[in-house]
């Protein structure tokens, strides 16, 4: 699956060895729009491939968090108006889970990440038509919905990882185990 994947704003260092990406983000990269801030930058880095249709998509996610707003996660993106992303950030003085819904205007939301050092955080993102549903998981734990919302999406978006870092270069962010497979059920969003 991660041959058919392809860089929005590639990175000067990143490699996949087996099913893991790594990515080095490059100085004040970030996607946001206009929102509280007042600018619109769509410089974050992005190894995506196409969906079609209903899916769900996953992966760990690991980094090197130090500074404000750094971020990685998972990212389902229209176009530089419309997309999801939704990651662990840097956020509050530690790192949190954010998801960012952005139709046309960004919003952010942040849930306390209850994981101790070390212990793997999984995230989830699954299209249903027009409504995307963020889950994470610590270690083998439950899955928790973070998040349900809509965007106006065409029947094929990109989907895949991402990661940036506003206030510096730098961050080395690794994700293991992505793939994007058909959707949870419904009732799964519990």
């Amino acid at each position: 699956m991660l041959d058919d994947m392809v860089w929005l704003n590639e990175p000067g260092d990143w490699s996949v060895d087996g099913d893991e990406i790594r990515a080095v983000t490059s100085h004040k990269t970030d996607f946001w729009r206009t929102t509280f801030y007042g600018w619109a930058t769509d410089n974050g880095h992005f190894f995506h491939r196409p969906a079609t249709g209903d899916f769900s998509a996953e992966a760990q996610v690991y980094a090197d968090h130090t500074t404000l707003f750094d971020q990685a996660g998972l990212m389902v993106r229209a176009d530089e108006r419309n997309w999801l992303k939704t990651g662990l950030e840097v956020t509050s003085g530690k790192v949190q889970v954010s998801t960012v819904y952005t139709r046309e205007f960004s919003d952010l939301s942040v849930v306390p990440l209850e994981a101790a050092p070390g212990e793997t955080v999984s995230l989830r993102v699954t299209r249903f038509d027009d409504a995307l549903a963020v889950h994470s998981r610590v270690g083998d734990g439950a899955w928790q919905l973070l998040r349900l919302g809509h965007l106006d999406l065409p029947a094929t978006v990109g989907v895949g990882v991402m990661c940036c870092s506003p206030e510096r270069a730098g961050l080395t962010a690794r994700f293991r185990g992505f793939r994007v497979g058909p959707p949870i059920s419904r009732e799964g969003l519990e």
